[in-house]
């Protein structure tokens, strides 16, 4: 597909800015296979005029749920409308000192105009059905009621849903799919040409559980840890741990989801099983993300956290990190280089959990490194060592082309081919001892990743 797009100038015209595009593997009642492609959202193409204009259709791409650029459509009628309201009304509030009887009427334009567009937003998701395996169909306005939150705009327009949709429309089942992103690089948000991605979280999170019932979709589990972690080091203030890759450093919003502070309190419970009540709490100091692992510390008092969190916030505790680097033809450094990297982050409030480089809003983020090694057919092995704390800072800053140039290996959030979990270890820690005053450090072995 990448080679039909560069050699086809209708389809590299109108993804050349950059668009996300999906795949599927669908299998029909005969077993034979079949290969459907989509675009996220529309297109802008040439026109019967010459002129550009916006298109949910090209050549050998499955059709859009639903579509709203239909001119002889509801929503197109509606617009209409809406276009000649907003023209009549500029007009009438330029003329200045309306009669009575001229305000009256420009407020019923402007209250038909708000009743208007609100009709048509929930017209388009009440007129998206979505399909799953099971043949049911559910509107996106019903999804979105039972996830107790409004749909955005552009809700069903995404390659997977598109792709999904066409394949049960058509009586297939589908086997294998992906999106991927086509077209210039997306500096801020780090797409590149060629690479997939998971699907958005702000558009499809809530439609694609519905869609995928009734569908065998296999879970990407990872290396199971032989144990979710293991106690460093541990007194009467403070406990260090090094916390195993894929589990939670404290409850996320899924309570129901494991934890290692909730492993940390009940072993602290069961350690005082003896006496009547429960043990001391455990107080949370810093985090790591899920799929990292390595060394963390963690509180026995009120005073400890407060002491420990206050070196963190004052940048005074020493911490580095283990990467290694997928092979990239984008890797330009080489074994013994070092350098900084410093670019602001910001969360991608429309993607989330994906954190993009912002030059204008984000905060400033920075990161050491060393190459520690090259190895054979490419991809390299890093020590970082971030002078800032932000969100998945390490993983921008190594997947960016202004930072490393290259995602962490099993870093498939920004980019990386690698099936295995995220090579990425916090490998150190140094702080001062909140009660003793006494220099701690630890640092643990390189994991078997590394070699």
């Amino acid at each position: 597909m990448l080679s039909r797009i560069d050699s086809d100038p209708l389809l590299r015209g109108a993804f050349s800015e950059g668009k996300m595009l999906g795949v599927m593997l669908a299998e029909d009642s005969s077993a034979e296979i079949h290969t459907l492609y989509a675009f996220s959202g529309s297109v802008t193409v040439p026109g019967a005029d010459g002129r550009p204009c916006l298109s949910n259709f090209l050549p050998g791409f499955v059709p859009p749920v639903c579509d709203l650029l239909d001119p002889e459509g509801r929503f197109k009628a509606g617009e209409r409308e809406i276009s000649e309201l907003n023209f009549l009304i500029h007009k009438a509030e330029k003329a200045g000192n309306p009669s009575p009887e001229a305000a009256a009427e420009l407020e019923r334009m402007k209250s038909r105009r708000r009743e208007l567009s609100e009709y048509l937003q929930k017209w388009i998701f009440d007129h998206y059905e979505l399909l799953n395996a099971r043949g049911e169909r559910r509107s996106i306005s019903s999804l979105a009621e039972s996830a107790g939150g409004l749909p955005p705009g552009g809700t069903g327009d995404c390659a997977l849903p598109k792709l999904l949709q066409y394949a049960y429309a058509n009586g297939l089942k589908p086997r294998l799919f992906g999106e991927f992103w086509y077209g210039a690089p997306d500096s801020a948000s780090l797409r590149l040409k060629g690479r997939f991605y998971p699907s958005c979280s702000s558009k499809c999170a809530f439609i694609l559980p519905f869609m995928l019932e009734g569908l065998d979709v296999e879970d990407f589990a990872g290396e199971k840890p032989s144990a979710p972690y293991a106690i460093i080091f541990e007194d009467e203030h403070l406990l260090v741990v090094n916390k195993a890759s894929g589990l939670l450093s404290v409850p996320g919003k899924d309570s129901g989801s494991e934890s290692l502070l909730g492993l940390l309190q009940r072993r602290e419970n069961a350690l005082n099983s003896c006496t009547a009540h429960s043990g001391p709490k455990i107080y949370p100091v810093h985090r790591l993300d899920m799929d990292t692992a390595g060394l963390m510390v963690f509180a026995r008092t009120e005073a400890a956290q407060a002491a420990l969190r206050r070196q963190f916030e004052e940048r005074k505790v020493s911490k580095s990190y283990l990467a290694r680097i997928d092979a990239s033809d984008n890797l330009a450094l080489k074994e013994g280089d070092s350098g900084l990297i410093d670019l602001p982050m910001l969360s991608d409030f429309a993607d989330r959990p994906r954190q993009k480089v912002d030059f204008e809003e984000g905060k400033r983020a920075v990161t050491a490194y060393e190459v520690l090694k090259s190895y054979e057919g490419g991809g390299l092995l890093l020590r970082f060592r971030p002078e800032t704390g932000r969100t998945h800072q390490l993983r921008v800053h190594s997947a960016h082309p202004q930072g490393i140039g290259s995602p962490i290996s099993g870093d498939r959030l920004y980019g990386s081919h690698s099936d295995n979990p995220l090579r990425l270890l916090a490998e150190s820690l140094a702080f001062v001892h909140p009660a003793t005053s006494e220099a701690l450090s630890f640092r643990l072995p390189f994991p078997s990743w590394a070699e």
